[in-house]
């Protein structure tokens, strides 16, 4: 049967489910674009001591007896706490800015009022290996819907993660989450959950997602031995709950109705998408399973704890299922010890990076940055790209307003290698021979051999030249992009080693131009505008190339500020916007294919 929400999206407060007055601090998440990630470079102070009961050894895990309390973590992370609610007390753990929460079990049959897990902050917060699954009832509170696992307050701005964690049999929902819609972000990954009473997984944002994770309803009494609720069986709870706005992803996830009429259900024009996995018991609302099976694999995800003391334990090994780490990174893996985040500084000017370090080196986020064995560059503008590597760093270059932090304190480029770490040399072979050249990165105007040659053109991030016995040498950071011989032959060296030209960039000699003209006019004009084919930036007609013009594939952003814009393209244009009074003027078969 229908049942109406534990507390209402506006977030009404339950029972010690308020946040103290001094947590209301809130930040900004760092990570804008990332869709889930472990911070780079996250402070991770030992929690205080918080018990009132017993302690065991030091390198063990803390007994910490529900009491009524409140505990507060903030900015620092709260592991290797057994909490033991056989006592019918409540416990309220609020949890702030910044906070992890890692290898903790909740032991015994909970029946306080309101939520042990209260998020109200901002940043990056984490949950991982943690237990919920001995269950709760009525008993201590008055609400219609008892008691609830984990709820995230309508003023919080977080990106949250929750990694293996079992929350089973909880009269309210198990990961109340839909104030998502009112700001931050949830990740689950590795979640089991079953038989919470109005929902399991209860998202909204489109930024919201699932991987590998279980929910369903089975017949599971969690508080036979407490008579004064006695019978109690919570059966009927929705697995999957979509809220406005929607368009939550469930990858590989797997969801069982039970005696409940739906296994995923929207609401208020929500949508929710599963991408594999499988799902009984149908849907309701606008929920795409096209892609889902229909006999889904109800076993525990490998990694989740399955008692409070294995996930005190931080034993990683826990779980009976085959969950499938590689679509979001095995989360059992060992952590590299270094942390390196680039940070866009919520600006839309974009900053190319490059460095190199002495070992391993991987991304902390789904980004696109390009990694070659121990060398990586990229692109960030208003977002954060984290990485974390072992060994030195030896080579950093940056160019652009973004910063740059090692271990979570900020660092001069210039004090990591050159400032030009690489050199390109195009060297004639008797005929004369045009080409251009263009790195994603910058080129170093005053010492480049490049710039006393008259017949050299260097323009931002582009060389245009010729050669014929000699040889044209440039020095620049970032990566060599393209590569393309116009007329004639070279051999052409990229930091002493001979290459291929046609290994580099689109080399089809592009027919088209556009040219966006902001001479004659005192204002700045933007545009925006995406071709059919190619698109490429130019010096055509004497234009600047700007390192804060953005390319994505076919789609160009831009803007002219008293000077010239030009592009070689292929196909049409197909979209096009201007904002300001340049003139644009579209050439076509300007130069031969």
């Amino acid at each position: 049967m229908a049942r109406e929400p534990s507390v209402s999206d506006g977030d009404r407060d339950v029972g010690s489910e308020t946040r103290p007055a001094e947590q209301t601090t809130q930040t900004t998440g760092l990570l804008g674009r990332r869709s889930y990630m472990k911070l780079a470079g996250a402070t991770t102070a030992a929690a205080a001591m918080f018990a009132t009961g017993s302690s065991a050894d030091e390198d063990d895990y803390e007994v910490i007896e529900a009491s009524g309390q409140t505990i507060n973590v903030d900015n620092e992370t709260f592991e290797n706490k057994l909490i033991d609610v056989s006592n019918g007390n409540a416990i309220t753990v609020s949890v702030g800015d910044d906070a992890t929460i890692r290898n903790v079990g909740v032991s015994g049959l909970y029946q306080g009022d309101g939520f042990i897990f209260s998020i109200g902050g901002g940043g990056e917060v984490e949950f991982d290996n943690v237990y919920l699954g001995d269950g709760a009832n009525k008993t201590g509170g008055d609400h219609a819907h008892g008691p609830g696992a984990v709820f995230y307050h309508r003023n919080a701005s977080a990106d949250v993660t929750f990694r293996r964690m079992n929350v089973q049999g909880y009269p309210n929902n198990g990961f109340y989450c839909s104030n998502s819609a009112n700001g931050g972000a949830i990740t689950w990954i590795d979640c089991y959950g079953k038989n919470n009473g109005v929902s399991t997984f209860r998202a909204a944002s489109g930024e919201d997602s699932l991987h590998n994770c279980v929910a369903y309803n089975d017949d599971t009494d969690y508080s036979t031995d407490y008579g004064s609720w006695g019978g109690y069986t919570e059966d009927s709870g929705r697995p999957l709950w979509v809220h406005s706005p929607g368009g939550v992803v469930a990858e590989d996830c797997h969801f069982a109705a039970g005696s409940y009429p739906s296994a995923v259900l929207t609401h208020d024009g929500a949508n929710a998408t599963l991408d594999g996995g499988a799902i009984s018991g149908g849907t309701s609302g606008a929920v795409d399973t096209s892609s889902a099976g229909s006999d889904p694999d109800l076993s525990v995800p490998d990694g989740v704890p399955t008692s409070p003391e294995e996930a005190v334990s931080g034993n990683e090994h826990g779980g009976s299922g085959s969950g499938d780490d590689e679509a979001v990174g095995n989360g059992d893996d060992e952590e590299l010890p270094n942390a390196l985040v680039f940070d866009g500084n919520e600006t839309t000017n974009a900053t190319r990076y490059e460095f190199e370090v002495a070992g391993d080196v991987e991304p902390s986020s789904g980004e696109d940055a390009d990694i070659d064995g121990s060398l990586v560059h990229g692109v960030v503008a208003d977002w954060s790209e984290p990485f974390r590597f072992d060994g030195d760093l030896e080579q950093l270059t940056l160019d652009g307003p973004a910063t740059v932090s090692l271990d979570g304190d900020e660092i001069d480029p210039d004090d990591y290698g050159e400032e030009y770490p690489h050199t390109l040399e195009v060297e004639g072979e008797g005929e004369p021979t045009s080409f251009e050249v263009t790195v994603d990165g910058s080129i170093d105007l005053e010492s480049s051999a490049a710039e006393d040659d008259e017949t050299t053109t260097v323009s931002g991030s582009t060389v245009q030249s010729s050669v014929t016995d000699d040889t044209v040498t440039v020095e620049f950071s970032g990566a060599l992009t393209d590569v393309t011989i116009i007329d004639g032959d070279a051999t052409v060296r990229l930091d002493d080693d001979v290459i291929d030209s046609d290994d580099y960039g689109d080399h089809k000699l592009l027919p088209h131009a556009l040219v966006i003209d902001g001479t004659e006019d005192d204002d700045p004009s933007e545009y925006t505008f995406t071709a059919s084919g190619a698109v490429v930036e130019s010096t055509y007609q004497d234009a600047t190339i700007d390192d804060d013009d953005v390319i994505e594939a076919q789609s160009v952003t831009g803007d002219v500020d008293g000077h010239l814009d030009a592009y070689w393209f292929d196909g049409d244009i197909e979209d096009f916007t201007l904002v300001g009074n340049a003139t644009v003027d579209i050439q076509y078969n300007v130069r031969e294919q």
